[in-house]
């Protein structure tokens, strides 16, 4: 009798853990499933219960440099931050304005698009540091600037001319005219630099003649050579 019971016991247990295994198993299945859906973003819409995944624009925006366009209002706002400008000319908030201004001269000189061209970084480099000059070389911008109450309209205004520096309207220049700022303070070194690329390049056309001479040499003197022998 004991031993009938022990057995029966023994069953009992037996099917309890395999009842016990089952569920554990549809468990662990639908915890996959809800892991998959919500990996996917596709758990029960309209629930609100989805995984929320940032907007590709502002994974561009945090992963690059930021850059602003007078005539782009989606571009992020650099005055909005209370260093920026500073730190895009490489200078301290307590720079004086004659510091500003040789930080100025020396950062849009190395990322001026002549000097890169076809760089797309150059380019939204300099349009940065031409920004951040137009209100830290100007002093009234720059005292709004440091205390927080600079506007998009501020930097707007500042960057393109007033009614009165104009002949027309809508001319679409900013108020520096870097092309006659370059050609004065630049103008020199940047022919230098393009006179010795052009000779660079005449050297290098010369070399290719002068290697492709000697092998038409050295063959014509091997084909005496082997008419000789005959």
């Amino acid at each position: 009798m004991f031993n009938t019971l022990t057995s029966l016991s023994l069953l009992d247990i037996n099917t309890t853990i395999k009842k016990n295994n089952t569920i554990i198993h549809q468990l662990r299945a639908f915890c996959t499933v809800l892991f998959v859906l919500s990996e996917q973003g596709s758990l029960w819409p309209g629930c609100g219960w989805r995984r929320l995944k940032p907007h590709p624009d502002t994974l561009k925006a945090s992963a690059s440099s930021r850059s602003y366009s007078w005539s782009s209002e989606d571009a992020p706002l650099l005055h909005r931050s209370r260093t920026a400008y500073y730190d895009i000319l490489s200078v301290s908030p307590t720079a004086t304005q004659s510091q500003i201004k040789t930080a100025y001269y020396k950062q849009s000189f190395i990322y001026h698009p002549d000097k890169n061209p076809g760089s797309e970084e150059a380019t939204q480099r300099f349009s940065e540091i031409s920004e951040a000059y137009t209100v830290l070389g100007n002093i009234s911008l720059r005292r709004k600037y440091d205390r927080g109450i600079l506007s998009q309209s501020d930097v707007q205004r500042a960057g393109r001319p007033s009614s009165r520096e104009t002949t027309g309207r809508s001319t679409g220049k900013p108020i520096f005219d870097f092309d006659a700022f370059y050609r004065a303070h630049y103008g020199e070194q940047l022919q230098r630099e393009r006179d010795m690329r052009a000779r660079k390049q005449r050297m290098e056309e010369q070399q290719k003649v002068n290697v492709s001479r000697w092998r038409e040499g050295k063959m014509m003197e091997l084909a005496l050579t082997v008419s000789v022998l005959k």
